[in-house]
């Protein structure tokens, strides 16, 4: 590394670079955390701890040119804290799953929340970031504005990565205002009548931004919510076309932010030995028979995202499915009984040869060794 660039770099992360070039050297597995609070999902948590908490703070943020700058150890609370002080936020809603997590870990989890349907995931939020590779080289991707791509994104490729690629640093979002009016419907309905009213809604220019139904007790009754979120009159519009009962602010945030943690009790009442599947599905698909027990399937994003509650032996029944209607699923949190298993077959959907192999090549050009988190994302991670 040129020495002028050397210097001008924070001390933590020349620090990081030769941690990374002494496990390079030694081929020590490292794994990569920040808050911890998405450590239940990955079928291995191993390696020596690396935590990014050290290297926290807001580097530049222009409230006016919608960019924010922010260290990869940074408190996500304190981000959002501090955008919402400007009217401005992180638009696709991501989830903390506890008070400990971080930018990096957002990014590297790759997780959006109940808004994630209208306005987009957290990959398209990155304008530009900076990591370690395997080989402590640091690098830079991408920049501060939306037109900075040249050929592959390296930058979005990071999300939903888990780590495995490369050690963020510093990582630059892009942020939108806070929406000027925001309701929630209510409607009590079976999950195939939910179904059926956010298709219809599909076909109208409606400020739809969130839903969410779940099964009420037993049997197939339960009930619809609806978040809209936009302009004024745009909000007003549709309350006064689409019906249902509109919740107080209070509830209806309450309920989102719940659903949003996974805090509703549809999850935290969760058998002990099943674990919590995540279907990714047209959001067109009908109603699917996705379990024995009677409990039915939490739906989010316009019924694009299904949760499903089963034992781990269900594993490739709940994958033929998923696949005989486009989709995908994936075992996202393993139950108390459970555990972390490790198995290359604990719920990933096996790849195509052709994607493996893309794969394959990716690790192989960011982490020769296999150093980040081996065998987090099953065993292509560690190849």
């Amino acid at each position: 590394m040129d020495q002028a660039v050397a210097a001008s770099l924070p001390p933590t992360v020349l620090d990081w670079q030769e941690r990374v070039r002494s496990a390079h050297a030694h081929k020590t597995p490292l794994r990569i955390r920040g808050g911890g609070s998405k450590d239940f999902y990955g079928a291995r948590l191993g390696g020596e701890v690396f935590d990014t908490r050290s290297y926290s703070g807001i580097i530049s943020y222009e409230p006016s040119e919608l960019v924010v700058t922010v260290r990869a150890g940074t408190p996500l609370a304190a981000l959002e804290q501090s955008l919402a002080e400007c009217g401005q936020c992180l638009a696709f809603d991501p989830p903390h799953f506890g008070p400990g997590a971080t930018v990096g870990g957002m990014v590297a989890a790759g997780l959006s929340g109940p808004s994630r349907a209208a306005v987009g995931a957290v990959r398209d939020y990155i304008l530009g970031l900076e990591l370690i590779n395997g080989q402590g080289e640091l690098l830079r991707f991408g920049g501060q504005v939306m037109k900075n791509v040249a050929g592959y994104d390296v930058s979005r490729l990071m999300a939903g990565a888990w780590g495995t690629l490369g050690l963020l640093t510093d990582i630059s979002l892009k942020v939108l205002p806070m929406q000027r009016a925001q309701a929630t419907l209510y409607y009590e309905c079976t999950a195939q009548q939910a179904l059926d009213k956010l298709s219809a809604w599909r076909a109208k220019p409606l400020p739809i931004n969130a839903s969410l139904w779940q099964q009420s007790g037993e049997g197939e009754q339960g009930h619809l919510l609806v978040r809209l979120r936009g302009a004024v009159a745009a909000v007003q519009s549709a309350l006064d076309g689409m019906g249902g009962t509109m919740l107080d602010h209070g509830q209806a945030d309450g309920a989102w932010l719940a659903c949003r943690e996974q805090q509703l009790p549809w999850f935290s009442d969760m058998d002990p030995s099943h674990a919590l599947w995540r279907l990714s599905l047209p959001a067109t698909t009908p109603v699917l028979p996705c379990t024995e027990e009677g409990l039915q399937p939490l739906m989010e994003w316009g019924g694009a995202l299904r949760w499903v509650q089963a034992p781990m032996q269900h594993a490739q029944a709940l994958q033929a499915l998923a696949a005989s209607v486009g989709g995908s699923a994936v075992c996202f949190r393993p139950g108390p009984q459970v555990g972390l298993v490790a198995s290359d077959d604990f719920g990933f959907t096996p790849a195509s040869p052709a994607l493996r192999q893309v794969q394959q090549r990716l690790k192989q050009a960011f982490d020769p060794h296999g150093i980040f988190n081996p065998g987090r994302l099953g065993d292509w991670a560690l190849s």
